[in-house]
Parts: structure tokens; sequence; C-alpha cells
């Protein structure tokens, strides 16, 4: 990780940490606890991503990426991806079924998905979260369609200080992590913005 330990001095957290999940276990070193022994990959998940038309998941082509060194499985079936290896430009939603300002948000990432075209793409971690069938079943009501992956142990808690959701990570071309911030996206504007000064990208 080249560039994630300089930024996280930056991450904005006083009033940001909007939601925390029900049940948090950590344990008194900051990092994720016990297993959770969720199963993201079952034969009604896979029905459930078909019926809601989410992408699958796709193993990048970056090298020594900035993202953290965790391989996270695909929400709902497919392969499963090492961070470093995803290629920029792209915005990481952090997000989860528990998380109500996320629901807000969500249309918000399906929009850049939808009119970023080739420049930048979107890529949402279900975050800490023991309910695959509610991230699910949350991306189809909120019209999202780009690719999932599952961190329902909490991997990155420790990686990224994620001390509440929603949050947004943007790679940029380098593959670098550009920036991290723990915020509330309220508007379509807001997410453009951020592309645009972090990555060097600007979408209408």
């Amino acid at each position: 990780m080249r560039a994630v330990p300089a930024l996280l001095a930056l991450v904005l957290v006083a009033g940001c940490s909007v939601g925390t999940p029900p049940e948090d276990p950590v344990d008194g070193s900051g990092s994720a606890g016990l297993e959770s022994d969720v199963d993201v990959d079952t034969p009604a998940l896979r029905a459930a991503k078909a019926a809601a038309g989410i992408a699958d998941c796709a193993p990048g082509d970056a090298t020594d990426g900035g993202l953290p060194d965790v391989t996270l499985p695909c929400l709902g079936g497919g392969p499963a991806v090492p961070l470093p290896d995803v290629r920029g430009p792209v915005v990481v939603n952090l997000f989860a079924q528990w998380c109500e300002p996320c629901r807000d948000e969500l249309p918000y990432y399906q929009r850049l998905h939808e009119e970023g075209g080739g420049d930048v793409r979107v890529l949402g971690i279900d975050y800490l979260d023991t309910q695959p069938g509610g991230a699910i079943a949350l991306a189809k009501a909120t019209g999202v369609t780009f690719p999932l992956l599952a961190d329902p142990d909490g991997a990155l808690r420790s990686e990224l200080r994620v001390r509440g959701l929603p949050g947004v990570v943007l790679v940029d071309a380098d593959g670098d992590v550009a920036h991290v911030e723990y915020t509330v996206i309220r508007s379509y504007r807001q997410l453009t913005d951020l592309v645009d000064e972090h990555l060097g990208v600007t979408v209408t």
C-alpha cells in the first residue's frame, strides 16, 4: 500500500460516522474479532443477485495497487477479488443494509456507474454485514447494478480505519488511493465533485 497511510490522517471523522452495525465484533486491537462465518455465495443469493441485475465481479489487472492487501468474496457469487489488483480510476462505496444513510446515497453511485462510462468505475463493498440477502435486496430497491464485494468480517476496518458508514474510497489511474472519506453523499454533484477533485475525471 503506497498511499493509504498518508491519506488516513486526512480522513474526516467528526460528524461523519453516521451508521454503526448493531453488533460490532471488534477486539481490543481495533481489528475485526471473531469470524462471522457468513456465506455470501449460496444458490438463493445467486438467484437474488441475478434478479437484481447486479454485475459480476471481475479481478483487476493492476500491479502493486494501493488498496489494502485483502481478497474479498463477490456478494451473491462470482470470483473473489484481490483489492490491490483493482485498477482505477474507481470509486469504492462502503455500505451495508443496516446503514440507513447508505440507502439514500446508493442511487448517486448508480448514476455515476451509468454515466461514468469508461472514465471511472464504481465498486461497492458490503461492509461488516451479516445479512447478505438484505444487502442484495437493498441494492435491488435502490437500482444498484455495479459489482458488489462482501466484507462480513470487517477485514478492512483497521486498514481503512472504518469508524462508521457510509464511506467512499477513490483510487486513481495509477492504482493509488487518492482519497478516503466517511460522509454521507447528499447529491450527485457532491459525488462528481469528489471524482473531479481527487481523480481528475469530469463526469456530467
